[in-house]
């Protein structure tokens, strides 16, 4: 194609990372956020996964992040409400055996089907607290600042309260762990029955951790009754649930929920009773959120850089930039933890807690997500990206309706973000070079590396403008002479690559193209997977009702003929219809199909 002559014609490098073609080259890791926090209770969930698995792998997806098996408090919450860590949905307790995705064997089925295709599944583990206790004891307590944790309120002086502190788990008895929980094993509470009042706790002869983030003076209090990962039964029992988990399932790692909450010296000793005991081959990603990824950072060398953190402040830009606040695509990656420690950092534009009406609710224009998307799924030495549920399979959202009227589908109906995870899977590789030179619209390219699509790379436009752009970018010499299209199928046309390895590429506005050789190896298998986002099976429901509506019609209009019309169904009227005379039909005949 001739592009328009402009100024982004003569575009300048603005940094470049070499990735020498003699380097090892592995496989890009990509994780799976696997639920949103809106999917409905009926326990079908493992069910489901396990039959999208291959479709995943296919997709390049090498970690699925699951929702938390432990039976909760009740059998249709997300389980973030924990109750018993040893009952993966095999006891009846809470209201049922399963837990809201389903049973302990449907999970051994989905982990099983994910190992087989290479798929590591991570279990979310939350262990900073338990919810739904089986009765109340009474204990000596203080009331505390709910604004200042360290600070202790009232008149200083214990208080006898009655605190629901007891765990019998009736229905497991002790299969696989004998500990009953009391209150000795825990630190705080927000709620006293005896008074019926919710007021933060903290018992006598207890302390909030002091290795937790220091927001509201001591963050070591989050929810429900808080755990003590300093009392010797509690260490000895999740230390051994590590193990336990691991001969139960195959998994491939753990996401740890709320680490900002609980004692990071604790945390760490775990994960190296992990290493000596399960094997250091799990992948553990822990969520932290603050938007200060050097305290992040800091974070991480503390675990021994054994552990990966969330990076919270890419999200936040996201939000920032695609909502117009200051749209400077220029300024996406500043301040981020993938700047400062990409080994060990998880992006991603999306998940439960971020999602509308929830706790950490940070929106993101739905034009921008696939921009975003192409920004952690494409680029180099920036973390393991994560891609959530609801960008592959759509969302419930926060009031769903029995219709599904509300029902949101994916980004660009499910097309795109399935083709950005295959061309990281593909083309993703090699030497990057960045065109970050505008504001609303950036570019950058990644040159390929041998052992990859023999060779293939991509050039990436990212353009968040009102209007048509276009940058010149270099792929390498060694691409000279080919022609490229849009992978996404949505900025039209093509694009030669000249003798110095450079061309101009095109985006459409407020939109995202990724350009990739026409005849690169893998192209036909682009163009012709077909991601299927109808996980729920919606379409077929929609086809059974449009059926059955059909029949209904056909019927209705067949009965609206004149009785004596020797169509009409015996025993709508009478005459010959209903005598069935020889100039009418014979029973249940009808000169109409039902069409």
């Amino acid at each position: 194609m001739s592009p328009p002559t402009t100024k982004a014609n003569t575009t300048m490098e603005t940094a470049i990372l070499r990735i020498p073609d003699d380097q090892p080259c592995p496989d890009n890791k990509t994780m799976f956020q696997a639920f949103e926090w809106y999917l409905p209770a009926d326990h079908q969930h493992w069910a489901r996964l396990t039959r999208a698995v291959p479709a995943l792998a296919a997709l390049g997806a090498t970690h699925m992040w699951i929702p938390p098996a432990c039976k909760a408090s009740w059998y249709d919450t997300n389980g973030y409400d924990i109750y018993d860590l040893y009952d993966l949905g095999e006891f009846d307790q809470k209201g049922s055996r399963h837990t809201k995705w389903g049973s302990k064997e449907e999970l051994v089925r989905l982990t099983d089907s994910a190992a087989a295709h290479r798929v590591g599944v991570l279990f979310d583990a939350v262990l900073n607290h338990k919810a739904a206790a089986d009765f109340a004891e009474e204990v000596l307590a203080v009331r505390v600042d709910p604004k200042d944790r360290a600070k202790v309120i009232g008149e200083g002086r214990p208080e006898e309260v009655e605190v629901w502190t007891g765990y019998e788990f009736p229905g497991r008895g002790d299969r696989y762990s004998p500990l009953k929980w009391r209150a000795e094993h825990f630190t705080g509470i927000d709620y006293d029955q005896k008074s019926r009042s919710n007021v933060l706790w903290k018992f006598v002869g207890k302390e909030w951790a002091g290795d937790v983030d220091e927001e509201l003076g001591n963050y070591d209090y989050l929810m429900f009754a808080d755990i003590d990962h300093n009392h010797p039964d509690v260490r000895r029992d999740m230390f051994y649930w590590a193990e336990w988990l691991g001969s139960q399932l195959k998994l491939g790692g753990l996401r740890v929920d709320a680490i900002k909450h609980y004692s990071a010296r604790f945390l760490r000793d775990l994960i190296r009773h992990i290493d000596a005991t399960v094997g250091r081959d799990w992948f553990i990603v822990g969520e932290y959120w603050r938007a200060d990824s050097h305290v992040l950072a800091e974070y991480v060398d503390f675990m021994d850089r054994r552990i990966s953190l969330f990076d919270v402040e890419l999200c936040c830009n996201f939000s920032r930039i695609s909502l117009g606040e200051q749209p400077d695509l220029r300024t996406v990656f500043d301040g981020t933890l993938c700047a400062l420690k990409p080994d060990n950092t998880v992006t991603f534009v999306v998940n439960h807690d971020t999602q509308e009406r929830q706790s950490l609710e940070t929106p993101v224009a739905p034009f921008f997500l696939p921009l975003a998307y192409a920004l952690i799924l494409l680029r180099a030495n920036t973390g393991i990206p994560c891609v959530f549920w609801s960008d592959l399979y759509g969302s419930f959202g926060p009031e769903p309706k029995q219709d599904r009227s509300n029902f949101r589908p994916p980004p660009a109906d499910g097309h795109v973000v399935p083709r950005l995870m295959l061309a990281r899977q593909l083309y993703a590789y090699g030497t990057q070079r960045d065109y970050f030179d505008r504001a609303e619209c950036v570019g950058f390219t990644r040159t390929g590396h041998p052992s990859r699509s023999g060779g293939a790379g991509c050039a990436v436009m990212v353009n968040m403008g009102w209007r048509y752009a276009t940058k010149r970018m270099c792929v390498g010499r060694r691409h000279a002479g080919e022609r490229w299209t849009d992978l996404l199928g949505m900025t039209y046309g093509t694009v030669d690559v000249d003798e110095a390895g450079c061309a101009v590429f095109p985006v459409l506005p407020r939109g995202v193209a990724v350009w990739v050789d026409e005849r690169a190896q893998g192209r036909g298998l682009v163009e012709e997977f077909e991601f299927d986002s109808d996980i729920f099976g919606f379409a077929e429901e929609d086809r059974r009702i449009a059926e059955e509506k059909r029949k209904a019609n056909s019927l209705r209009r067949l009965l609206s003929l004149p009785s004596w019309f020797g169509g009409k169904p015996r025993g709508t009227g009478d005459g010959a219809g209903e005598a069935g005379g020889k100039d009418g039909n014979q029973a249940g005949e009808t000169s109409l199909p039902l069409r």
